[in-house]
């Protein structure tokens, strides 16, 4: 009988220290934030699951700012945000890094004949003080204003760049970057913004003054209608060490060639 509880000890040491093993080889790190890092994280997320074994990565397309509140309110170990934090969330005891660069795309359906504008007729279109296409060289169509919803991200940078701040006659204001884009594809009059990283040949980008928005011309500044990509972290608490680790991997340079090809400029 004592044998046999011995026995049993031995078995209950011995799998407890191999739980203990698979917890140090695993762990959780969870994101939560701008739609438009969706492509970018996804694909860095993927590549820490596959280099750690027992790694579990989540990701919660919520947009920038529900992004911020999860991280300031604990609900998330890092917060995505594609737009630099406000003063008033650094005083809330955030901290940003930047993790890439972004351009914005203005898109339009591709039977738009319109291929450039500049940013003041953009700004135009926007404020609703140009309401038909024939007025910038494209068929007598009227303009139908999409947009992103308050608190995106997308809308902050694209409304600071363009000056058009609480002005723009939105007919829609979606809650997705995969929402303009399809809205855009399906509507002949239809105009809207969204992140370069996320553009597909569903619809067709302008070029801004002659500028293409390009991973080139976002690094070398020339196209101006761009933001960053920001990770966002409470600054008076640690992170886990799975999510350090994972921060620590996609802030570095070995991640920069899968940013680069996830359509965004790494800045490392």
């Amino acid at each position: 009988m004592k044998k046999f509880i011995g026995t049993m000890i031995s078995v209950a040491v011995l799998a407890a220290v191999m739980t203990g093993c698979g917890k140090e080889d695993g762990g959780t790190v969870s994101t939560d934030g701008s739609t438009s890092m969706e492509k970018v994280i996804g694909a860095l997320g993927e590549a820490f699951e596959q280099n750690n074994s027992g790694v579990t990565f989540t990701y919660n397309p919520t947009g920038s700012g529900s992004g911020i509140t999860a991280v300031a309110e604990g609900r998330c170990d890092i917060g995505l945000s594609s737009r630099n934090l406000k003063e008033e969330e650094k005083l809330q005891g955030l901290t940003e890094t930047i993790l890439a660069l972004d351009g914005i795309a203005v898109i339009v359906n591709p039977d738009n004949p319109v291929n450039d504008m500049d940013l003041g007729t953009i700004a135009g279109i926007y404020k609703g003080e140009i309401t038909n296409w024939k007025e910038v060289g494209g068929s007598d169509l009227e303009i139908v204003l999409i947009g992103r919803e308050a608190g995106s991200g997308t809308r902050d940078g694209f409304e600071s760049i363009t000056g058009t701040e609480d002005a723009c006659q939105y007919r829609q204001e979606l809650t997705s970057t995969g929402d303009v884009i399809t809205t855009v594809a399906g509507n002949p009059g239809a105009i809207g913004y969204a992140s370069l990283a996320s553009v597909k040949d569903t619809v067709k980008m302008l070029s801004i003054d002659g500028i293409v928005p390009t991973e080139e011309s976002v690094k070398d500044g020339s196209y101006v209608v761009q933001r960053p990509f920001v990770l966002v972290t409470k600054s008076e608490k640690k992170l886990s060490e799975t999510a350090q680790k994972f921060f620590d991997y996609i802030t570095s340079s070995d991640a920069g060639d899968i940013i680069s090809s996830a359509g965004a400029v790494p800045v490392n």
